[in-house]
C-alpha cells in the first residue's frame, strides 16, 4: 500500500512537473513580473491570425496598452504585415514554436531545437528583428524543452492567470477568474485567434482598470 501511494505521489508530481509551466521544475520560467505596483501584462498565444489579430490590436492601440504576442511559425506566411504592425505599435513578439503540433513535447532536442529554430527565422525574415522570449506551446515543460530552450538562449515566459478562453468559457467566467487572481505584477495568458477576442480583450482592460490596475509595458 505504502509502494503504491508513493508511486501516486511521484506520477501526480511528474504530471504536475510537466504540465504546469508554474512548477519551475525543467523550466525556469517568468510567470510573474515583481513589482509592488498596481501593474499586470498582456500576452496573447496562437497568433498571427489575419482577421483576428488586427482586431486586438484596435482594441490595444483604442486603449494605449501593450501586448506581448507569441506567435506561431507556421501561421507567419501572409500574415507578415500583422507582424510588423505588432513592433511598429510597441508589442513584443515572441516565439511559439514553428508547428505547435500536440507532440512537439514529445520532439527529440534535435527536432525541438530545428522547430523552435524555424519559428526565429520566421520572425526575423517578417520583421527584420530578433526575439528572446519563448513560450512552450500548451505550457507543457520537461527535461527536453528545458535543455532546448538553454541551448538557444532563450527567456522562457509563463503566466500568472491563464484565462481559459479556448474552452468555451462564459465571458462571466473568464472575468471572475482574472478579477480573483489579480496581483501586482500578474501576466494575463489570452488568445488572438479566437472570434470574440477583441470583444474580451476590451473586458478585461476594463475589468483590470476597475480593479484599480494598469497595463504594463510589452514583456521583453
Amino acid at each position: 500500500m505504502i509502494i503504491a501511494l508513493a508511486i501516486v505521489a511521484v506520477l501526480a508530481f511528474l504530471f504536475y512537473a510537466s504540465y504546469s509551466i508554474k512548477s519551475q521544475v525543467y523550466v525556469k520560467a517568468l510567470c510573474r513580473v515583481k513589482t509592488a505596483e498596481n501593474v499586470v501584462y498582456l500576452t496573447f498565444d496562437d497568433g498571427p491570425d489575419a482577421e483576428q489579430t488586427p482586431q486586438v490590436l484596435d482594441v490595444l492601440k483604442r486603449n494605449n496598452a501593450k501586448a506581448a504576442f507569441f506567435c506561431i511559425g507556421s501561421r507567419i506566411a501572409g500574415n507578415e504585415q500583422i507582424l510588423k504592425r505588432i513592433i511598429d505599435e510597441g508589442h513584443t513578439i515572441g516565439n511559439h514554436s514553428f508547428s505547435h503540433t500536440n507532440s512537439f513535447p514529445l520532439f527529440c532536442r534535435r527536432r525541438m531545437i530545428a522547430d523552435i529554430r524555424r519559428c526565429q527565422q520566421a520572425i526575423e525574415q517578417a520583421t527584420g528583428a530578433t526575439t528572446t522570449l519563448f513560450r512552450p506551446p500548451f505550457g507543457v515543460t520537461n527535461p527536453t524543452i528545458g535543455k532546448a530552450v538553454k541551448s538557444l538562449n532563450l527567456k522562457t515566459i509563463g503566466w500568472t492567470i491563464r484565462t481559459y478562453d479556448t474552452n468555451r468559457c462564459s465571458d462571466e467566467k473568464i472575468i471572475r477568474r482574472i478579477s480573483r487572481q489579480l496581483r501586482p505584477g500578474a501576466i494575463i495568458l489570452l488568445h488572438d485567434r479566437l472570434p470574440q477576442s477583441s470583444e474580451r480583450l476590451q473586458m478585461v482592460i476594463d475589468t483590470v482598470k476597475k480593479a484599480g490596475y494598469e497595463i504594463g509595458m510589452a514583456l521583453r
